[in-house]
């Protein structure tokens, strides 16, 4: 489990430094060039990601809670309201438009659908902490960039296909949701 909280950890601290580091970020920034910078960044992210992944592997299943039955039927649909929404952030789309922060709205639909369908200790602190993470974000961002500016109107065809490229998403996740964590979800 200290794996798996270790990659947690430094996914956060990295995702932090926009908000609450950015005297860190401007002095390595200077020092190095922001290509460089931006190429570190990935890197630790990378890193991060492995941490979490055999983490995730090597923790031992102790149930921390009972999943309630119906929570394996609604965790999909969080899970694909997530994955819109993430795919949504980085699109020119009305999504961007009525909420300020699809991509951390996403993560935590993410998060709270596998809360309802996990109740085991690793799965509290994976999704449990990415929840944790997004909120925080949030709360760090608005109080950094101040009111909101909605973006303009872009045309319903933006965010049909992005709706079609998160659905296609899906469907590849849950097809290969085994392959890369373990657990298949197919019937």
């Amino acid at each position: 489990m200290t794996i798996l909280a270790s990659g947690l950890a430094l996914f956060f601290i990295l995702h932090m430094i926009p908000f609450w580091g950015t005297g860190i970020k401007s002095t390595i920034t200077i020092k190095i060039g922001a290509g460089p910078y931006k190429g570190l960044f990935a890197l630790a992210t990378l890193a991060s990601f492995v941490l979490i992944v055999f983490g995730w592997q090597a923790s031992e299943i102790e149930i921390f809670y009972d999943a309630p039955v119906w929570g394996r039927h609604a965790t999909p649909l969080f899970v694909l309201f997530g994955i819109l929404l993430f795919i949504a952030s980085n699109a020119p789309t009305n999504i961007r438009r009525m909420l300020r922060h699809p991509q951390l709205i996403g993560v935590m639909l993410w998060g709270i659908g596998h809360l309802m369908s996990n109740g085991e200790t690793r799965s509290v602190l994976l999704f449990g902490g990415m929840i944790v993470f997004s909120l925080a974000a949030i709360i760090s961002s608005n109080k950094r960039d101040g009111d909101w500016i909605k973006r303009d109107i872009v045309p319903l065809s933006r965010d049909i296909i992005t709706i079609v490229i998160g659905l296609v998403v899906f469907a590849a996740l849950y097809y290969f949701h085994a392959s890369f964590t373990g657990i298949s979800i197919l019937p």
